[in-house]
């Protein structure tokens, strides 16, 4: 990922990458917008992101991996799915030289989607006591 540069769309981020992860790129944005059709796309902390009822998941591409960005609760509630990767508390690596597993995306991102929508009803509950 390019430390210096300055992103304010998806669109600009994915392009400075070679045609082949721009295509990964680009799936992954596909697959995130069909699992939240609602959710907002931005840059944030110069990544690509999508926001529903506060952030759901960034990604970025690096040398030899896209990482995910899906907070820690995504990270622990598919932790087994996610074996086989390198991941940290908020975030997992999927290597370039592997296939990506859009379908796994596609569960995290419906995950978040669900986890951020309790999130705000709680906190409307909260406001109408």
């Amino acid at each position: 990922m390019e430390g210096t540069n300055r992103f304010n769309s998806i669109d600009e981020y994915i392009i400075q990458f070679p045609e082949e992860v721009q295509e990964i790129l680009k799936t992954i944005r596909t697959v995130i917008k069909n699992a939240a059709p609602d959710a907002e796309e931005k840059i944030s902390y110069q990544m690509p992101t999508f926001a529903l009822y506060g952030n759901l998941v960034h990604f970025a591409a690096y040398k030899k991996h896209i990482g995910l960005y899906p907070t820690s609760s995504a990270i622990s509630a598919f932790e087994y799915a996610l074996s086989d990767y390198k991941r940290s508390k908020g975030a997992v690596q999927f290597p370039l030289n592997k296939p990506i597993p859009y379908e796994l995306i596609t569960e995290i991102v419906t995950f978040r989607v669900e986890e951020n929508k309790k999130k705000k009803a709680a906190g409307e509950l909260k406001k109408k006591k």
